[in-house]
């Protein structure tokens, strides 16, 4: 069986945003659905999207950086993330700016691990999830300066078998970060294989070539 999500359109019949903000919209659409044509309406979330990294040393740590998160009001452990909200700019970039202002840290050797989208019932935010090896650190003169939650960031290198526990025992709620240790837990045991870095995302919501 050749397992995948395949795309689908419905007639539109119309559509219109109820909120905007700078971070994403909130849009209704209606559209003709199913062999008779009923029109249904839905209200969901517009997302500019995101990538995460999972970053490993070079004895095979990962590096989870935790952060207060005010809608969940709670402190989370979550790898190196952001928003892809640079117009026009590749996924592979954004996620190693993203390295480089949340952890201080450049890779020499980069892999998708895995693409979702969050809540695909309620908006079309879509997480690509990448594997980055061969760390160095970003020279002092050169590093981000964090505001807001991310200026009071902590970080631990955490062995990947106690991240696996973590993810599985309840204790790491953030899904790009689930999903990027179980998928670099399934790498290793050999159930699973790295894609290239610039692997294309062929249906990606906003059309953000990946490279």
């Amino acid at each position: 069986m050749n397992l995948r999500d395949s795309a689908a359109e419905y007639p539109i019949t119309t559509s219109g945003v109820l909120l905007s903000t700078p971070v994403f919209n909130v849009a209704e659409e209606r559209f003709n659905f199913g062999e008779l044509g009923d029109e249904l309406t839905r209200v969901f979330v517009t997302h500019p999207g995101a990538v995460a990294v999972v970053a490993v040393d070079a004895a095979d740590r990962i590096l989870l950086i935790n952060q207060y998160r005010h809608p969940v009001r709670m402190n989370l452990w979550e790898v190196p993330a952001g928003l892809l909200d640079l117009p026009g700019e590749p996924m592979l970039t954004a996620a190693q700016r993203e390295l480089a202002e949340e952890a201080d840290l450049t890779a020499a050797n980069w892999h998708v691990l895995a693409d979702f989208f969050t809540t695909p019932g309620g908006q079309n935010e879509a997480i690509r999830v990448y594997l980055a090896e061969g760390l160095s650190d970003v020279p002092a003169a050169e590093r981000h300066a964090r505001e807001a939650e991310e200026a009071e960031l902590g970080f631990a290198w955490v062995e990947l078998a106690e991240a696996v526990e973590a993810a599985l025992g309840g204790r790491l709620h953030n899904p790009a970060t689930v999903v990027g240790i179980l998928a670099l837990y399934a790498v290793r045991q050999g159930a699973g294989r790295l894609r290239d870095a610039e692997a294309v995302w062929e249906h990606h919501p906003r059309g953000i070539a990946p490279a």
